[in-house]
């Protein structure tokens, strides 16, 4: 059984990963001997605000203090560089079928690293808001957020997917004790392999609407 389905946004909904991968480029371009670095652990930490990625890489990678200043306006920076490509970012395939069929089905909410205004503007100007009871983004923890809609909701934790196509999600997904769904882009390397508490693997949202469909009512 389902009570709710929650769903992250990059990587789940929009094809947008590489989009935000090409801006951390382009925010640290001023550091090429260590841009390697930086874009591997941006990949690797899929599910993780910009906020704290754009920290870790100041203190840990380039070995800088990082002024508040100089961290807004970097903030600022980044929003600048995503938020247009990533409104025009191509729909994870079966996206549209999926929302319109689970939409009727179960209740629906996005939680996403994304800062949670930029987030509802891009959904509204996708005109997908509609089919979402909440859409949840940072500074909020993914796990936060989780544990106030199951609260709030009166929610069981083995009746809850959560779709994720980030370790993060796993992680967020484990820490609150609800059901977890993998998505990996069609050649990418599978990061959920041999994790425990995986239900299912996908490569699309078809395939996520074609797995609900097997499930008992």
């Amino acid at each position: 059984m389902v009570s709710a389905i929650i769903l992250d946004f990059d990587g789940v909904i929009l094809e947008s990963v590489s989009v935000k991968t090409e801006a951390f480029r382009a925010l640290f371009s001023f550091s090429p001997d260590h841009m390697d670095e930086i874009v591997q652990f941006h990949i690797e930490n899929g599910g993780m605000s910009r906020f704290d990625k754009v920290r870790h890489i100041y203190t840990e990678i380039l070995k800088e203090s990082l002024p508040q200043e100089k961290f807004g306006a970097l903030s600022r920076r980044f929003s600048e560089l995503v938020e247009d490509a990533v409104a025009r970012a191509p729909f994870v395939d079966g996206t549209p079928e999926f929302l319109a069929y689970a939409s009727e089905q179960f209740p629906l909410y996005i939680v996403s690293a994304t800062p949670e205004d930029e987030l509802k503007r891009i959904v509204i100007q996708r005109d997908i808001n509609r089919f979402f009871r909440e859409i949840c983004g940072s500074p909020v923890k993914k796990k936060d957020h989780i544990t106030r809609i199951m609260a709030e909701n009166r929610l069981d934790s083995s009746s809850v997917l959560f779709v994720g196509d980030a370790i993060n999600d796993w992680e967020a997904a484990r820490q609150c004790g609800i059901r977890f769904i993998g998505r990996t882009m069609p050649g990418d390397p599978d990061r959920f392999l041999n994790l425990p508490g995986v239900e299912k693997k996908i490569a699309n949202l078809r395939d996520l609407k074609e797995y609900l469909e097997t499930l008992p009512c």
